[in-house]
């Protein structure tokens, strides 16, 4: 870096930096503050035939919009020979170099992707943590390896003292190289290359990816929307100081989200009443998300997962409760109300916008008081596949950090999936055409989330359907409760791989979880929280 600051040059020029066999950390989350415009430059010049080849790809968690955007410009034989993610659901294109054994490829759960980038900062040899234990990360399951291609072993299983455990198992995931470039975003760098976050919804980790490379004795490029004059951002706005920043690109038309060009209520710079937001249409999915809310508690610190989890904050606008319970999203957004699909990560009127490794450091110390996620997969045992299916191997992302420790978890699908078609009346639900495909399989494809340690650990588990719900007991999975106006045998039962436990006192799914409109939510929060601080 020169000592009169990063030099600017255009997203081309950046892309020309890259060279073949390079360690490439690119930053972003899902589809928030990925640095389109590099990307894009770099997949033009791979395609006009200059390069760069063989490059090891770096990224905490899935860059992109399912099909385009982010890492699906990187869908190129030859322009990456290896890739270390967090997630991959949201960039289906890569995945296929995957599947077809193209590319060496791993995945780690998020929150041990924020730490790798800490790790390679400090020039630490990894990260040490429980999180992946009994899962497909475990390297007696195969080590996060995702595909026949990808031999060398980068997780280790070690055993050493707990504080409180005396000695036990510990997984040691292992730095997977040099850095030598970085693409990382902000919004606007002044003439020393001071990095400001303030129209960013996430901070995510782009200091220590910075930090990573310039120790490393490598470049660091940052995209930003605008230049400002020396020294006029507020220091406490400035996520990254400026002698770590080589280069600089201007981007002005560079999007908040791929499904927002600019939201000032998802970086705080105004809020919206909660009124402005409408409920989701009635569907299964919004049955399930209703149900689901009903294991929050008042004063609960709750994450929130993709799909029918993600809808969960709607449900809570409408009911009033959103200010009787903390919100908050691995991406390191806390309070408001979360978004989903392509504003998955951010939230509208956000408490606080912390970077994503101090989310991780909260939640891996079992600070959650409950989670909220999907599933592909159950079986007999409890254990759930959200990561591997047919030909689809979406990854972790910040599910194997979450469920190992949490407390209280709420894992929410449909009963059959392919075809499933349900009518949602003010009765219950209507199955109109049954699914061909069964989530309820003698054997999960991949253990994401292991029953057996939950049993263990003593978690609370509960698994939502549009038509029954289940319990994990000691025995097994249990069938708790039964949707109005549905067959126990023909409707839930036959249309599983393995016969649950039946509890003697099933009862009737409630039925305001069918009928448009609150529920009366806050009423029962109310009460909750004032019987609670009487018995304090």
């Amino acid at each position: 870096m020169s000592a009169i600051g990063p030099r600017q040059v255009s997203a081309d020029e950046a892309a020309a930096l890259i060279r073949d066999g390079d360690f490439l950390i690119v930053g972003g989350n899902g589809g928030t503050g990925v640095p389109e415009a590099v990307i894009e430059a770099v997949e033009r010049r791979f395609l006009a035939g200059q390069g760069p080849h063989d490059l090891t790809l770096f990224h905490v968690t899935g860059l992109g919009a399912t099909t385009e955007h982010g890492m699906c410009h990187f869908v190129h034989r030859g322009l990456v020979r290896r890739v270390i993610g967090g997630h991959y659901g949201p960039q289906v294109p890569f995945m296929a170099l995957i599947d077809n054994n193209e590319i060496e490829a791993y995945n780690f759960p998020q929150g041990v992707m924020t730490g790798l980038c800490r790790a390679m900062a400090s020039n630490q040899p990894g990260v040490l943590t429980h999180v992946g234990l009994e899962t497909y990360m475990d390297p007696r399951l195969g080590g996060g390896r995702m595909n026949p291609r990808t031999e060398e072993q980068l997780v280790e299983l070690v055993t050493l003292p707990d504080r409180e455990r005396g000695m036990r198992e510990w997984l040691l995931y292992r730095v997977p190289g040099v850095p030598k470039i970085a693409i990382i975003r902000g919004t606007t760098a002044d003439e020393d290359g001071y990095v400001s976050m303030e129209h960013e919804a996430t901070t995510r980790e782009e200091l220590s990816i910075a930090q990573a490379v310039r120790n490393a004795g490598g470049i660091v490029i940052c995209q930003v929307e605008r230049l400002a004059r020396r020294g006029t951002l507020h220091p406490q706005m400035v996520k990254i100081p400026g002698y770590l920043i080589d280069f600089i690109v201007v981007d002005p038309n560079q999007m908040q989200t791929f499904g927002t060009r600019f939201d000032p209520s998802r970086c705080g710079e105004t809020r919206v009443p909660t009124s402005s937001i409408l409920p989701d249409p009635m569907s299964e999915r919004r049955v399930m998300a209703r149900r689901a809310a009903f294991e929050l508690r008042p004063g609960d610190v709750v994450n929130l997962g993709v799909g029918v989890s993600a809808m969960i904050p709607n449900v809570a606008a409408e009911e009033g409760i959103e200010d009787l319970i903390t919100l908050t999203v691995e991406a390191g957004v806390i309070g408001g109300v979360p978004g989903h699909a392509r504003e998955f990560g951010t939230a509208v009127n956000p408490r606080a916008i912390l970077d994503q490794g101090y989310q991780f450091d909260f939640y891996d110390g079992g600070g959650l008081s409950c989670a909220f996620l999907s599933f592909a997969e159950v079986d007999a045992e409890g254990n759930v596949n959200v990561t591997r299916f047919g030909n689809r191997f979406a990854g972790a992302g910040g599910f194997i950090n979450i469920t190992q420790n949490t407390r209280r978890l709420v894992f929410s699908g449909t009963l059959t999936g392919g075809g499933l078609d349900v009518a949602v009346t003010a009765g219950g639900p209507e199955i109109r055409c049954e699914g061909r495909l069964r989530k309820f399989v003698r054997v999960v494809d991949q253990v994401s989330f292991s029953g057996h340690l939950a049993r263990s650990k003593g978690q609370e588990v509960t698994f939502v359907t549009e038509r029954a719900v289940f319990q994990l007991a000691a025995e097994g999975v249990v069938l708790t409760e039964l949707a109005p106006g549905l067959r126990l045998q023909e409707d839930v039962l036959d249309r599983m791989d393995f016969a649950p436990l039946v509890s003697p006192a099933v009862k009737p799914m409630d039925e305001r979880l069918f009928r448009p409109g609150p529920m009366g939510l806050r009423d029962g929060f109310l009460l909750q929280a004032a019987r609670a601080k009487v018995a304090r």
